[in-house]
C-alpha cells in the first residue's frame, strides 16, 4: 500500500494514499480498532455531517466574507454535495466506538472535506480542515447537530412512511371485513364478539397515535446546538452566525430547523433523543401486540385458531415438509425486542452529560438510528410481505363464535349474571350448547332463547 504523510499539531502521521482522510482521522483509525468494518459511525451522521459542514460555509460566507471567500465556499459546497450524495463514504471508517463528543468524526468530515474540495478546485492545500472547513464551530456542537439532523430525517423521511403505509393497509382491511364478526379474547380466552374490522381499527389506530406522537417529538429535534462551539458560549464563532447556519440547514433540508435557545442545554442535555426514542419505543410496542396478534390469529393450520390467512412466503421447516411460519410476524418482534433494549442504552447514554458536555454521543445516536431504521424496514416488510395479503377465515371464525361459552353475556339482561353463569358452566361441563344448557336449567324456553340470543348483533 502506498501511504503519503499528514500532519496534525501532535505530528506527521503515514495516510493510505488513495484516501482522503488525515492525520487525526487516522489516529483515531489506529487508536480505536473496536468493531471496525462493523459499527461504523452511521452513514446518516456522515450525510448530517454534510450537511451542516456545507450550512456553516454558507453562513461564515455572510458573516465573514473576508475569511470564507467564494472560492472557499465553492469548494467545501461542492465537496459537500458529495459527502451528502454518498459518493465519499469509503473515506469515512471511523467507528462508533471513539470519544464520546464524536471529535474525531468531525475531524474526519473536516479532513475529507478539506481534501476533496481542494481537489475540486484544483489547489493543493485551499481549504484548511480547522480553519476552513471547521470555522466557527467545535466538534462538541457539530456532533449534537448532525444527531439532530439525522433524527429528524430517519423519523419524518423513513419510520413515518413506513408506518403510513401500514395504515393503508390496515385501512383497506377494515372496509373489507365490515361485516365480518368473531368471538373476541381478553386474557387469551373467550370473550364476546367483535368485527373483525373493529380488531384491525384497533391496530390502526394505535399507528396512527404512534405518527402523533412521532410529530410532537419532532419538534424538539429541530433545535440545533450549531453556534454553541465549546461549551456553549459561542466563542469563535460571530454574532448572528447560530441563526444563520440554521437557516442553511433548513434551506438544505427542507426542514424547519432552528438555532437551540440555550446552547449550554444542546451540549450538555439529550432530553429530545430520548422523547423522540420513547416515541420510537411506543410504536415498537404497537407493532409487537400487531404481529403477535397476526401469526396468533394465523397459528395452525388446522390445530390453532387458524382465524386468518397470511401469505406463504417461504417452507418453515428443514424437518416438517409442507409446514410454513409465519416469518414475517417473527422479524418484527425481534426488531420491536431490539428497540426496546436500545432505548435503554439511548437512556443511559442521554444521563451522562457531565458539566458542559455529554460524552456519549456516539453510542446514543447509534442506537437511536439503528431502531428507526429497522423498525420502519420491518414495518415495509412486515406490510409488503405480510399485511397486504391477510385475508379472513369466515368458516373458522363463524365456528368458533359460536362455539365460545362468552355468547352467554347476550343473556344478561333476561336471566342474570348469575343464572348467564351457570348456563355457560352447565354448557362447558357437559359439552353442549348454551341453548340446551339454558332450557335444562329451566331459565328460558328455546323459543325465547332463540328470540333474544343473536351473536353478530352482540359486535
Amino acid at each position: 500500500m502506498e501511504y503519503r504523510i499528514e500532519h496534525d499539531s501532535m505530528g506527521e502521521m503515514k495516510v493510505p494514499a488513495d484516501k482522503l482522510w488525515g492525520a487525526q482521522t487516522e489516529r483515531s483509525h489506529e487508536n480505536f480498532e473496536i468493531g471496525v468494518g462493523i459499527e461504523t459511525m452511521p452513514r446518516e451522521i456522515t450525510h448530517a455531517f454534510g450537511i451542516l459542514k456545507k450550512a456553516a460555509a454558507i453562513a461564515n460566507h455572510t458573516c465573514r466574507p473576508e475569511k470564507m471567500t467564494d472560492e472557499k465556499l465553492a469548494a467545501i459546497s461542492a465537496a459537500c454535495d458529495e459527502v451528502i450524495a454518498g459518493k465519499l463514504n469509503d473515506h469515512f471508517p471511523l467507528v462508533v466506538w471513539q470519544t464520546g463528543s464524536g471529535t474525531q468524526s468531525n475531524m474526519n468530515a473536516n479532513e475529507v472535506i478539506a481534501a476533496r474540495g481542494s481537489q475540486i478546485a484544483g489547489k493543493e492545500k485551499l481549504l484548511h480542515p480547522n480553519d476552513d472547513v471547521n470555522m466557527s464551530q467545535s466538534s462538541n456542537d457539530t456532533f449534537p447537530t448532525a444527531m439532530h439532523i439525522a433524527a429528524v430525517i430517519a423519523i419524518e423521511d423513513k419510520l413515518i412512511p413506513a408506518a403510513e403505509k401500514l395504515i393503508a393497509t390496515f385501512r383497506r382491511l377494515e372496509s373489507e371485513n365490515e361485516d365480518v364478526v368473531k368471538s373476541g379474547r381478553t386474557h387469551l380466552q373467550d370473550a364476546t364478539p367483535i368485527r373483525f374490522s373493529q380488531e384491525i381499527s384497533g391496530w390502526r389506530s394505535s399507528l396512527e397515535r404512534d405518527v402523533e406522537l412521532l410529530h410532537r417529538a419532532l419538534e424538539p429535534l429541530h433545535e440545533l446546538a450549531l453556534g454553541g462551539t465549546a461549551v456553549g458560549t459561542g466563542l469563535n464563532a460571530p454574532k448572528g452566525f447560530d441563526t444563520a447556519v440554521a437557516r442553511e440547514v433548513s434551506n438544505l433540508t427542507g426542514k424547519p430547523f432552528v438555532t437551540a435557545a440555550n446552547k449550554f442545554h444542546a451540549l450538555t442535555s439529550k432530553d429530545e433523543l430520548v422523547f423522540a426514542h420513547g416515541a420510537i419505543k411506543a410504536m415498537a410496542c404497537d407493532m409487537m401486540k400487531i404481529a403477535n396478534d397476526v401469526r396468533w390469529l394465523a397459528s395452525g393450520p388446522r390445530d390453532g385458531l387458524g382465524e386468518i390467512h397470511i401469505p406463504e412466503n417461504e417452507p418453515g421447516s428443514s424437518i416438517m415438509p409442507g409446514k410454513v411460519n409465519p416469518t414475517q410476524c417473527e422479524a418484527v418482534t425481534m426488531v420491536a425486542v431490539q428497540v426496546m433494549g436500545n432505548d435503554v442504552a439511548v437512556t443511559m447514554a442521554a444521563s451522562q452529560g457531565n458539566f458542559e458536555l455529554n460524552v456519549f454521543m456516539p453510542v446514543c445516536i447509534y442506537n437511536f438510528l439503528q431502531s428507526a431504521r429497522l423498525l420502519a424496514e420491518a414495518i415495509t416488510s412486515f406490510n409488503n410481505k405480510c399485511a397486504v395479503g391477510i385475508t379472513a377465515n369466515r368458516d373458522k371464525m363463524h365456528h368458533n363464535l359460536y362455539n365460545s361459552l362468552m355468547l352467554v353475556t347476550a343473556l344478561n339482561p333476561y336471566i342474570g349474571y348469575e343464572n348467564a353463569a351457570k348456563t355457560a358452566k352447565k354448557a362447558y361441563h357437559d359439552n353442549i350448547s348454551l341453548k340446551e344448557a339454558c332450557v335444562e336449567l329451566g331459565f328460558l324456553t328455546a323459543e325465547r332463547f332463540d328470540e333474544v340470543f343473536h351473536p353478530e348483533e352482540m359486535a
